[in-house]
């Protein structure tokens, strides 16, 4: 079977994501891009075998990590990154071919987590049978954690976000009714559109060509008191974008990576995981506390909507 694929630079664009992890982006898409293609063009395997072709390798190296040899070890961290490439290769064969569907996002989430608590155990285990050590006991616990508290994080943060769009979405209909309903956007959407914007004045530009294309619309920035406090950030963000970096740097990826490959590559498991979990944490902590500074934006703009509904019905009273 062929089926009629377009070339690499096409599926590059259509598979890969706007923002991604920097070791996605790094040390992943390069070499499982063009396994994309080849697969999509020349067999009949799905995204969910894929998933599962993931998962399966992913017991294989938890069995490596189990035996605590430093020989195993390598042999571990390299089957995990092979069970990484294919966790990535899923989605994008199913963006790629049309063939995704809820239930395959439903089995790659499971299967990720079981196999992030499989190789946690396994690898402390292997490890504690090594030294003897029980603080690898502690540290199998630690990483699920760590997994759990990401994703509970992540689902939460999101929901929060959607809740205040909702809100300020429904109430500026209410401001509004009484003229033509302005279009509503929302500053870091026009940002996710143009990754090179920077600086404040490409913020304008970016604001300005949103108001052009609706001239109705009404821009409205929940992240703007974190980048008043933290100017710089806007800089470092931008240079990163612009090479599909996405500024949380130190996510479940790079967590992942750095306790299954990193610690067992250079036979270091315990300082690696150690220093894993803490930059995971630090960069969960500066994303709730953006989270924090952007509920007081979302409070100032749901109370200029209720100034401006205030000011127009006096004025309609006068």
């Amino acid at each position: 079977m062929r089926r009629d694929i377009p070339d690499l630079a096409e599926v590059r664009r259509v598979t890969q994501k706007k923002r991604d992890a920097w070791w996605t982006v790094l040390l992943v898409d390069p070499v499982a891009t063009p396994l994309v293609r080849l697969t999509a063009k020349y067999t009949r395997i799905t995204p969910n075998q894929l998933t599962w072709g993931a998962f399966l390798l992913g017991l294989v190296s938890a069995a490596f990590f189990a035996l605590g040899d430093w020989r195993w070890l390598i042999a571990g961290a390299v089957v995990y990154h092979l069970s990484f490439i294919l966790d990535c290769m899923d989605g994008k064969v199913a963006r790629l071919t049309g063939q995704g569907s809820v239930f395959g996002a439903w089995l790659d989430f499971v299967f990720d987590r079981i196999r992030v608590a499989a190789c946690a155990v396994a690898l402390m285990a292997g490890q504690y049978q090594r030294t003897g050590d029980t603080l690898y006991i502690w540290l199998a616990a630690a990483i699920i954690g760590c997994d759990a508290l990401r994703y509970i994080n992540s689902l939460e943060t999101f929901k929060v976000r959607h809740t205040m769009r909702k809100q300020i979405k429904s109430r500026l209909r209410e401001a509004r009714r009484a003229e033509n309903e302005r279009e509503l956007a929302f500053m870091e959407d026009l940002l996710r559109e143009n990754p090179e914007a920077d600086i404040e004045q490409d913020l304008r530009t970016v604001t300005a060509e949103a108001v052009q294309t609706a001239p109705k619309a009404q821009v409205v920035d929940l992240h703007q008191e974190f980048r008043r406090r933290f100017p710089a950030y806007l800089r470092v963000r931008s240079f990163l974008l612009r090479h599909r970096v996405r500024p949380h740097l130190i996510s479940g990826i790079e967590f992942q990576m750095g306790v299954f490959m990193i610690g067992p590559l250079v036979d270091s498991v315990l300082s690696a995981t150690i220093v894993s979990g803490v930059l995971l944490l630090v960069f969960e902590l500066a994303i709730i506390y953006k989270l924090l500074l952007s509920t007081r934006d979302f409070t100032r703009t749901i109370d200029s909507f209720d100034r401006e509904t205030v000011a127009g019905s006096v004025t309609r009273a006068a």
